[in-house]
């Protein structure tokens, strides 16, 4: 096992993580710009394991630690908002993160994000710019359920932050074989404020937002391709959703 994966293994380092990035990043989401929760008061009917949020991706980072954010601030009884930061004196840290290998491992910076609870996975499209392989890796599918046994687990169906992606069928692979508890996440406004990276300012005084849907009814015994499109279509990232979003900026430029 790697010194990093050893680290990760222990909560103090997780909380510790937590805290200094949680801090650093908190003026990003809640001073420079302006965050919008909504949904977090379907958290207290939920178990502490086998609960899998799905979402859209927008940057690599500044999603998370915002999800990891709310997660915290919801432990200390904030709903729907963050209020004073003082959640990150005792953070959540039952939950894991679902992320490219690749990417976890590009900088120093991104092995210290990893240790806030990344689940690394390879691509299953291409590595460096090259296609290198199709399919699901099981070594990584079977990562993200060992974690859901004891968490909650966050996703990203599409695996990229380019929006209306078509989603991929190991989260729907996932939900059939772990039968979690589903809940959608839409979120808006990050591609707009941040880098690809979530690092950096594009632009300040966007209103960012984070919705937490109700858990989907989900019937585990249909297909992985019925499953996935019921997933993007509740992430607002299905081809009906993409057209009406080419219909609302035709409108917008008229």
């Amino acid at each position: 096992m790697s010194f990093w994966k050893r680290l990760q293994e222990f909560q103090l380092v997780r909380k510790i993580v937590y805290a200094i990035v949680g801090i650093a990043f908190y003026p990003s989401i809640a001073i420079v710009n302006k965050l919008k929760i909504s949904g977090t008061e379907h958290f207290s009917s939920l178990p502490k394991k086998n609960v899998l949020f799905v979402s859209n991706h927008q940057t690599y980072f500044a999603d998370v630690i915002t999800f990891l954010h709310i997660f915290c601030a919801v432990k200390w009884g904030k709903e729907n908002r963050l209020g004073i930061p003082y959640y990150l004196l005792n953070p959540f840290t039952n939950v894991y993160y679902v992320a490219a290998e690749e990417t976890m491992k590009g900088s120093f910076i991104s092995r210290i994000f990893a240790l806030a609870g990344a689940l690394t996975v390879k691509r299953t499209w291409r590595k460096d710019g090259v296609e290198v392989r199709r399919g699901l890796d099981p070594s990584d599918t079977r990562k993200i359920e060992r974690a859901l046994y004891g968490s909650w687990v966050i996703t990203f169906p599409q695996g990229t932050t380019k929006a209306f992606a078509p989603g991929r069928k190991g989260t729907a692979h996932i939900i059939k074989h772990c039968k979690p508890i589903v809940i959608p996440v839409v979120i808006q406004g990050f591609w707009r404020a941040f880098d690809k990276k979530g690092l950096k300012f594009k632009k300040k005084g966007v209103q960012l937002s984070v919705t937490f849907k109700e858990p989907l009814n989900i019937n585990y015994d249909d297909s992985p391709e019925a499953i996935l499109t019921q997933v993007m279509d509740a992430i607002e990232q299905s081809k009906k959703f993409m057209m009406q979003g080419a219909h609302h900026w035709k409108l917008q430029e008229v």
